[in-house]
């Protein structure tokens, strides 16, 4: 077993505004601001609010998730040893970084500490890829107790898998994860090392520059299908992290493996699509604005539920949107958000209007980033839609009409039939 450290690819100058560029820019200008900003890891995660206040914020947040249990989550560093990573040493088998969120125990849970967004070498990598100093005033914590135990009712928790855009990370859509964390699910997030930004416990960063050649959709899904395994693990009893850490209590054990579903924003969301075509156990699939654009095209039927939520790919602007559409043979539905752009799913939706404003970027340059739905109302969007759908298709509950077409509660939401 090759037990040698990974290798750090170095960080380059990108070019060109993306998604991680923009956000790593505001994020870094805030923090060298004159706010005073207070260090304090302790305050619990705020709603975001769009309104300005008089004192200096002691650091930008993520909404609350609105489910009846506190969150709990932890890291895993994982290794598959069926293959062989071409981005790593000769001979080096494919490691990543996942992590696992559920709902936790009510009692305590408070006194375990808050999960970071972003652990601090690989925001710095995040950072540095901008040109700018860690903002540690800023970086936003999660509503994550780390190693809290589990809450368990006598029932094994569904299980959702996460997968990120190219470039990104798995934090990407925190908001979306404690959501469902918070009413009930085991969701795991996977970093696509080589593809985006991560940080391993040795304090080793993966970054994607300079890495040849790239991650393909397909490899993204073969992440996804060694994270399912990973699943059964842990719903078996074993523990599956490399380095042995102590898992919380009541995880070994409590995880359903014969109730998971995926999902993924961007390339992530092609992945999950190809997940799904290559492994039955997979329950439902979501993706938040995928390409799916993949070598081949995706033409293979899927005859299990899958939801898109579509911004810039629609079916209307992509013929490989469409041709996925035209292979879905069982429960589908497609959804647009009114003012949505590719970034408007995920983190950025609250992050970028926060951390705008802070700077005095206008309306205008803000919404070139999200686009002009209102960030709460985005916000509620992408926490209530996938819990919807994942209750449904994984727990066979019904939240109200909001899956059966347009509704009231959501006026700005386009049901394309």
């Amino acid at each position: 077993m090759d037990t040698t450290p990974m290798d750090t690819t170095s960080v380059a100058p990108r070019t060109g505004p993306t998604r991680r560029r923009v956000l790593g820019a505001t994020l870094a200008l805030g923090a060298v601001a004159p706010l005073g900003l207070a260090h304090t890891a302790s305050a619990a995660p705020a709603p975001a609010s769009s309104g300005t206040g008089t004192g200096s914020p002691a650091r930008l947040t993520l909404p609350a998730p609105t489910g009846p249990f506190p969150v709990g989550m932890v890291p895993l560093h994982l290794r598959d040893e069926s293959r062989l990573d071409p981005n790593a040493r000769p001979g080096r088998f494919r490691e990543l970084m996942a992590t696992v969120w559920y709902p936790a125990r009510s009692a305590h849970a408070d006194v375990y500490p808050l999960a970071p967004w972003m652990t601090e070498g690989a925001l710095k990598a995040f950072l540095d890829d901008v040109g700018f100093p860690l903002p540690l005033a800023l970086a936003p914590l999660t509503a994550g107790r780390e190693g809290a135990p589990v809450h368990r009712t006598g029932r094994p928790l569904p299980v959702v898998l996460y997968s990120h855009g190219a470039g990104s990370h798995r934090a990407d859509h925190t908001v979306m994860v404690q959501e469902l964390a918070s009413h009930g699910f085991a969701v795991v997030t996977v970093d696509h090392t080589h593809d985006g930004i991560t940080e391993f416990p040795d304090g080793t960063v993966v970054t994607r520059d300079g890495v040849a050649p790239g991650l393909a959709p397909k490899d993204y899904a073969a992440d996804l299908l060694f994270l399912v395994e990973r699943v059964i693990d842990l719903a078996n009893g074993r523990n599956p992290d490399v380095d042995g850490r102590a898992l919380p209590t009541g995880l070994l054990g409590g995880l359903d493996a014969r109730n998971i579903g995926v999902s993924g924003w961007s390339k992530g969301g092609t992945a999950a699509a190809l997940a799904m075509v290559a492994d039955q156990r997979i329950r439902a699939g979501l993706t938040l604005d995928g390409r799916m654009e993949s070598n081949p095209a995706i033409t293979t039927d899927i005859d299990r539920p899958f939801m898109m939520m579509t911004a810039a790919y629609t079916r209307a602007a992509s013929p490989y949107v469409e041709t996925f559409w035209g292979h879905l043979r069982g429960w589908r539905l497609d959804v647009q958000a009114t003012g949505a752009v590719h970034s408007s799913y995920g983190d950025n939706m609250t992050l970028i209007p926060q951390a705008g404003r802070l700077l005095g970027m206008t309306e205008q340059q803000i919404q070139s980033q999200v686009g002009t739905i209102d960030p709460d109302r985005g916000v509620l969007i992408q926490q209530a839609y996938p819990r919807a759908f994942f209750d449904l298709h994984l727990r066979n509950r019904h939240c109200g009409d909001l899956l059966n077409g347009p509704t009231k509660a959501f006026p700005e939401v386009v049901y394309h039939p």
